[in-house]
């Protein structure tokens, strides 16, 4: 999927995934430049996430080195049940039913979204400490 008809599909996939305001700009970029593959398009997906894991990660070592014992028990417990909940997350876009654009496109994006909002939890919790 190659030039102009590659870009056109593209687009469209992109407009129906309705995922402007959630997706990063490196992602979409991502997309743009990208072959049109399915394999490009995983890739760009995995990038999304695991930028999305690094701010996560740094979030919770915020938040545990301003928390004491007690607190860092219950957000370890807290973190723990989300960290169940998020593998089986978005796990219905990878099982084929939405094509190969839901495990490729769907699937990172749902995954990066959800990521995403738990930072924002992380970082919401320390805000009253500032």
């Amino acid at each position: 999927m190659r030039g102009a008809a590659g870009a056109a599909l593209a687009a469209g996939i992109l407009g129906a995934l309705a995922l402007s305001a959630a997706a990063d700009e490196a992602w979409k970029r991502c997309i743009d430049n990208s072959d049109g593959t399915n394999p490009a398009w995983a890739a760009c997906g995995g990038a999304w996430v695991a930028r999305e894991d690094a701010k996560l990660n740094a979030a919770w070592k915020r938040l545990l080195a301003a928390s004491g014992p007690a607190t860092r028990k219950d957000l370890l417990e807290e973190q723990r049940a989300w960290n169940a909940f998020m593998q089986k997350a978005c796990r219905f876009y990878d099982k084929g039913e939405f094509g190969r654009e839901g495990q490729v496109l769907h699937f990172p994006a749902c995954r990066a979204t959800l990521i995403a909002q738990r930072t924002a939890t992380l970082d919401s919790y320390g805000a009253d400490r500032r």
